[in-house]
């Protein structure tokens, strides 16, 4: 009786923090599972690539069906897709089974958002608030996945808990799985509460009148996406290990920290977009995160670049719900799902190329390079975004 009273907006919130609770610890289980299994490191790596390959491409594939088929439907057939992921890793240890169901499924080694669910359920999101609420949604939207994956991560604990118990140590992993599984179940039945609703007519092509904004934003975004991935958490956590002999245990409780500002940050940039405007609000709050990270990366003390780190936490996510309040508003309703998609997936890519080339540079003691350029690069990106789109105001940004 108490699903019939959540709205579609709601639903999405539940939904969005189930599943973002199962990948918080999947994404910690995952490796030690594999290594446990007998895996070498270079193993656990192609289970990774080969999943975040076919994210990426199952997340396209939902983009351009999602203009043509029932949302509800389709967050129902995911669902159903990682209620088998998680089966079918408890069930196996067959590794060329990992590697088809890694492919396939919904597991998300990196923790992150880019998933088969993502351009649906800013779909429905986007169609259940108001031009003047969507931001402050979308704040919300990515407030409870952050919380909810920084609170899965600490079931990660949760094995170690079980073999003290008696548990054999493959058997603990797999009951994360199964978890995992329950979490799918428990969110489709969330989703099945959604009204069902197709989108206007069927279009030609899953993008028609806003093509030209959507493929300039996708590129956009993955020149952000390229930049971030020079100073992902864990080669921060190299720098400051190497630059300041900074503890594992110093280093765990500055990322909490990280983490809590940056999931706060959401409904603060909702209430400065209401004020100064969606691309404003990216690029203002962009920039001097970059300054404080470039900063950081020459500070002589461990306590300045503690402090300037900390900063750019509080400002450089304020542009997550922005930019998706943003590309939902600036295109059709029948586009939606495909304009969420396509701007994701580049980015998801783009981050991957990165991190190596911040590996090389490390390697070769040019340890401030990979934050400078992850600055200098993500002010480009600001620059050139407000440049390109300044003038391209969502509805209720535009005059009356």
């Amino acid at each position: 009786m108490a699903g019939r009273f959540l709205t579609p907006a709601a639903c999405v919130y539940l939904a969005r923090g189930l599943r973002d609770f199962g990948d918080g610890f999947i994404a910690i289980v995952l490796p030690v599972y594999l290594i446990a299994l007998g895996l070498s490191a270079f193993h656990v790596g192609v289970v990774a690539t080969l999943a975040l390959g076919g994210s990426a491409l199952l997340t396209l594939g939902i983009g351009v069906l999602g203009a043509r088929h029932d949302v509800r439907k389709l967050l129902l057939a995911a669902s159903a897709l990682m209620v088998a992921t998680g089966i079918a890793y408890a069930a196996t240890s067959d590794y060329a089974v990992l590697l088809i169901v890694a492919f396939v499924g919904t597991i998300n080694p990196s923790g992150g958002s880019t998933s088969v669910f993502v351009p649906l359920e800013h779909t429905v999101l986007s169609g259940a608030v108001s031009a003047a609420r969507r931001t402050s949604a979308f704040a919300r939207y990515s407030l409870m996945g952050a919380l909810a994956g920084a609170a899965g991560s600490l079931l990660a604990a949760a094995p170690a808990w079980l073999q003290s118990t008696g548990m054999e140590a493959i058997a603990s992993f797999k009951a994360m799985f199964l978890a995992y599984a329950v979490l799918g179940v428990l969110g489709g039945v969330v989703y099945a509460r959604i009204p069902a609703r197709r989108l206007d007519a069927a279009p030609a092509a899953a993008l028609g009148p806003s093509r030209g904004i959507v493929y300039r934003l996708a590129a956009l975004f993955s020149v952000d996406a390229f930049a971030g991935g020079f100073v992902v958490q864990s080669l921060l956590a190299l720098w400051l290990f190497e630059r300041y002999d900074l503890s594992l245990g110093a280093a765990s409780l500055f990322f909490f920290w990280t983490g809590v500002l940056s999931a706060f940050s959401f409904p603060v940039a909702a209430w400065i977009g209401a004020r100064i405007g969606l691309v404003n609000t990216m690029v203002f709050t962009h920039i001097p995160s970059s300054l404080c990270l470039i900063g950081a990366a020459f500070a002589p003390t461990l306590e300045l670049a503690l402090g300037l780190l900390l900063v750019r936490s509080a400002l450089s996510q304020m542009d997550v719900p922005t930019r998706s309040s943003y590309v939902m508003a600036v295109v059709t309703e029948a586009e939606r799902p495909a304009a969420a998609s396509v701007t994701a997936v580049p980015r998801s890519l783009a981050s991957a190329a990165s991190p190596a080339m911040a590996g090389a540079l490390f390697a070769a003691g040019l340890h401030a390079w990979p934050l400078v350029l992850c600055g200098a690069l993500k002010i480009a990106y600001d620059l050139a975004l407000l440049l390109m789109f300044r003038r391209v105001k969502p509805p209720e940004e535009r005059p009356a």
